[in-house]
């Protein structure tokens, strides 16, 4: 995996990315095909107890990232065609580590201990000295304390909440979102660090873009690709953002005009098509969500 955008649209577009191709450190095919199975069949999350447990320290991914590439692919997760999975205290960035953790007496946990260090010797950052320093102890108690959640903290990190709180929300209520059907969604790569999903309404009047930006500010002029086309007569307004204040953002300027498009880099955007206000000169709409 690269995290690449064409990663993110296959996996939205088919689940698994490996559906019978080589896997490399496998050394053998991997996957089996996803065809014919209803999306919701697919688990979305961004982090799991087996990812985050298996570093030196269990650090969650919203240490490991920027706030706006946390909140832009917190959208892609909440808002894609399969399940998502949220891992606890996720929905408002938790401060609690999750480290692994064993309870089992003094012989065999020394030996867990001596195993758990061979394991994840097995990636090359861990294998320094200095980091063998930041395992922790699988078997003490103080390992256990560390990864209790504070519930103090919905109302501390308030932003990242609201975010998740409003992503479900839209998920749940939006009528074309919602719908979350086989072959409701097309996507396409934009630049090597955005792209774009299209959630397809009868008749394309009520289509949703879900335009997604992981790097630096990005110009388009012409904007060549298919999807980002409106409906007939119709322009793009912004329904959502992941800039929004209310999660911590900067706030989300005009996105675009009929010849060129400006995607605000570490964020996304989710819009649906307008007809324009002709009693102004103003060429984008915006709606509030």
């Amino acid at each position: 995996y690269r995290g690449t955008p064409q990663e993110f649209v296959s996996a939205l577009k088919h689940g698994y990315l490996y559906q019978g191709q080589w896997y490399r450190w496998q050394q053998q095919p991997r996957g089996t095909p996803t065809f014919g199975l209803p999306p919701a069949a697919m688990i979305d999350f961004i982090q799991n107890h087996d990812q985050v447990a298996n570093s030196a320290r269990g650090q969650r991914v919203h240490e490991l990232t920027s706030p706006g590439v946390y909140r832009a692919v917190t959208a892609v997760t909440l808002l894609a065609p399969g399940t998502p999975m949220l891992f606890q205290g996720q929905e408002f960035a938790t401060s609690s580590r999750f480290l692994f953790f064993a309870d089992h007496k003094p012989e065999l946990a020394r030996l867990v201990g001596k195993g758990r260090v061979e394991f994840l010797e097995q990636w090359r950052s861990l294998r320094t000295p200095d980091m063998r320093k930041c395992f922790a102890d699988p078997g003490a108690r103080e390992t256990f304390e560390c990864c209790r959640l504070d519930y103090g903290e919905v109302a501390k990190h308030a932003e990242t909440y609201a975010l998740h709180r409003d992503l479900l929300r839209l998920r749940r209520e939006d009528e074309i979102i919602s719908r979350q059907g086989a072959h409701g969604i097309d996507g396409a790569v934009l630049s090597e660090s955005s792209f774009v999903i299209r959630f397809f309404s009868p008749g394309h009047d009520r289509d949703r873009l879900l335009v997604v930006n992981l790097g630096a500010d990005l110009a388009l002029s012409p904007a060549p690709e298919p999807l980002l086309a409106t409906p007939p007569s119709m322009r793009w307004a912004k329904l959502w953002s992941s800039d929004d204040p209310e999660y911590g953002g900067c706030g989300t300027a005009l996105f675009g005009d009929e010849e060129s498009w400006r995607i605000p880099g570490q964020a996304a955007l989710v819009l649906h098509p307008v007809y324009p206000d002709k009693s102004t000169e103003t060429r984008i709409a915006q709606a509030q969500f």
